[in-house]
């Protein structure tokens, strides 16, 4: 009768721990929508959109083990590029609690800084476009954004901002 061999058996290196991501809520911490075509009606010429879109991020441990909360806020500008009027403003904070485990301690920070938002994204988009068009627009459908890039520029901001604090002796 023959043997099987199995990895384990022929000295291959043991196995990574597995990583367990759950979105266990997802929510909108914080909205608002200005119309600023209504408050003050639109000038005369014709209208070009010009939309801006910032993305920040924000993560925190919370108290239960292995549970993070993660903050995602979009803040998307349309003015007119004709006169640079604003046409409207639209912030969302969006929230979502993960339970993450078996991520290894250096890793910890941009998984929840790339991944998680990667994860709910979709459901941010489609608020943003949502409340564009019920806010009399027509839908803003946001670009899907790189949250690595956008990871990367923030620890270059950090890295720049430490290295141009006065040394304290």
């Amino acid at each position: 009768m023959a043997e099987e061999t199995t990895a384990a058996d022929a000295g291959a290196a043991p196995a990574q721990p597995q990583i367990r991501m759950q979105v266990l809520a997802q929510f909108i911490r914080d909205m608002s929508f200005e119309n600023m075509v209504a408050k003050k009606g639109v000038s005369s010429g014709e209208v070009q959109p010009d939309i801006q879109v910032a993305v920040s991020l924000d993560a925190r441990k919370r108290p239960v083990d292995h549970q993070y909360d993660i903050i995602s806020k979009y803040r998307c500008t349309s003015k007119n590029k004709a006169n640079g009027e604003t046409l409207f403003l639209l912030e969302v904070e969006y929230g979502a609690i993960f339970h993450v485990e078996g991520v290894p301690e250096e890793q910890l920070h941009p998984f929840l800084l790339i991944e998680c938002p990667r994860l709910v994204f979709p459901f941010v988009r489609r608020i943003i476009s949502d409340v564009t068009r019920d806010g009399g627009f027509p839908p803003l459908n946001i670009d899907t954004v790189d949250f690595v890039t956008l990871y990367r520029q923030e620890l270059a901001r950090r890295a720049q901002a430490a290295q141009s604090q006065p040394t304290v002796n």
